[in-house]
């Protein structure tokens, strides 16, 4: 009796699908960067923003001034004054989303950037925790 409940445990263990996705539920966003003579564009700029869960002006702003360039943003997508490599900008990308998305408590992605008076701290919707960032 022990021995076929044993292998019904087994078949039934052998036929649950192999996990193909890493079980993280936030994706870091990659950026499509081309570089047209002396000007850089991110192409799924709206996109990126959109998967951060921030405005454009706010990942604009932090980008332009990380890179110390202009930005200009058409509503898809973001254009540069100068050459920037796609490695770089998902450098900068990945330190943005380190400082203003992902909670540093739960190190959950459901947050959001709230100011009050003269300070900008980062809420977390997940764990209610409340940490000061630096205003951009």
């Amino acid at each position: 009796m022990e021995e076929e409940y044993i292998k019904s445990l087994d078949r039934a263990l052998s036929m649950i699908p192999k996990r193909t996705t890493s079980g993280e539920r936030f994706e870091e966003p990659k950026p499509e960067v081309t570089v047209f003579g002396t000007r850089t564009v991110i192409h799924n700029f709206n996109e990126l923003a959109r998967r951060l869960n921030r405005s454009p002006q706010h990942v604009l702003k932090f980008l332009s001034k990380e890179m110390a360039t202009a930005g200009t943003y058409d509503g898809q997508r973001v254009y540069f004054q100068g050459k920037f490599h796609e490695a770089t900008i998902g450098q900068l990308i990945h330190i943005y989303v380190t400082r203003y998305v992902i909670c540093p408590i739960c190190k959950g992605p459901d947050t959001k950037i709230e100011k009050s008076g003269r300070f900008t701290t980062l809420t977390c919707e997940a764990c209610g925790a409340k940490s000061p960032v630096k205003p951009v």
